[in-house]
């Protein structure tokens, strides 16, 4: 089993905004008052060439995908929320909490991964579970330690626990599961995705441990990361809110390990962190500032990684 991959889907954004259905519980997005939407898309289309084009530069096989205009879907440029790719074949499709968001599964999707020479022997579908108003967003909601056969999930309304665990079985995953907390208008809650307060690589991983208030919670995320050899890098809250833990690990030529991430993320880090990270990976960063603000996520929501066999 591999935890990162030469290969990535990437869907280029054509309406892309802040989604209002969205916004009532991820608590990283904000309005950007002086900015027309048009311009906010072209902003955020300006970013996304620019990220691709730093990508490819050092190797990394990225397969864009253009959003359509037959549906109304301002969060298409996040696709690791509704799909995930497997080494076996297998494909993860998922139930999502927006319903606007639900229109981002496009079968075409698969067929062009298919295209490019990809094998998919297997479908799992769990979006029966919208009609329940249950939810696990894919690789947003689920922090995947592929080699340790581990899936990390802060459950919040967008994954519920039943369904993680459901996951866990059919993937073949030992379920870690707690609450991630942050401080909203002076209350804690429950942040929206595992992959804003998380990140695995490799050798090292990236998390704010302060999020997890259950100490219990805590002791036991740690214990799963130093019992598989990752040297944990704790981030602060402050950090998150620069999208320091929506980072992720990708390789790129002459199987050169990158760890990617937003301009934003990348100054938000201290020296001393960054110096840890850089004896792992190589960093790889880029201006996000538009995508960050309007949608709440930032590199590593944007990019679904590809594991599938080459037929």
């Amino acid at each position: 089993m591999q935890q990162t991959t030469n290969t990535i889907l990437m869907i280029r954004p054509i309406n892309f905004r802040m989604n209002e259905q969205t916004a009532v519980n991820n608590y990283y997005q904000k309005v950007i008052d002086n900015l027309m939407p048009q311009t906010v898309n072209a902003k955020a289309q300006q970013e996304f060439d620019a990220f691709v084009e730093k990508l490819k530069s050092v190797g990394v096989n990225v397969i864009v995908v253009n959003d359509t205009e037959e549906f109304d879907t301002p969060d298409s440029i996040f696709p690791n929320n509704w799909v995930s790719f497997h080494e076996n074949g297998d494909v993860g499709l998922y139930p999502m909490f927006a319903e606007n968001r639900r229109l981002e599964r496009r079968e075409d999707i698969l067929e062009t991964l298919e295209a490019e020479g990809f094998k998919i022997n297997n479908i799992v579908d769990y979006t029966s579970a919208e009609e329940e108003h249950l939810f696990l967003e894919g690789t947003g909601s689920v922090v995947l330690d592929r080699v340790n056969h581990k899936a990390y999930c802060a459950l919040s309304p967008r994954a519920d626990e039943e369904l993680f665990i459901e996951f866990c079985e059919d993937f073949e995953f030992m379920p870690v599961i707690f609450t991630a907390n942050q401080t909203v208008s002076g209350e804690r809650k429950a942040i929206y995705h595992t992959n804003v307060m998380m990140c695995l690589g490799e050798t090292f991983a990236v998390i704010c441990l302060s999020s997890i208030d259950d100490k219990k919670e805590r002791r036991n995320v740690i214990d799963h990361l130093k019992e598989d050899g990752k040297e944990i890098i704790d981030i602060t809250e402050a950090q998150i809110n620069n999208f320091a833990g929506n980072m992720l690990q990708v390789i790129g030529d002459n199987g050169i390990k990158y760890l990617v991430m937003s301009q934003a993320a990348h100054d938000a880090l201290t020296e001393n962190q960054l110096e840890k990270l850089k004896k792992h990976s190589n960093i790889l960063s880029s201006s996000l500032d538009t995508i960050e603000a309007c949608g709440g996520g930032s590199a590593r929501c944007m990019m679904a990684e590809v594991f599938l066999p080459k037929a």
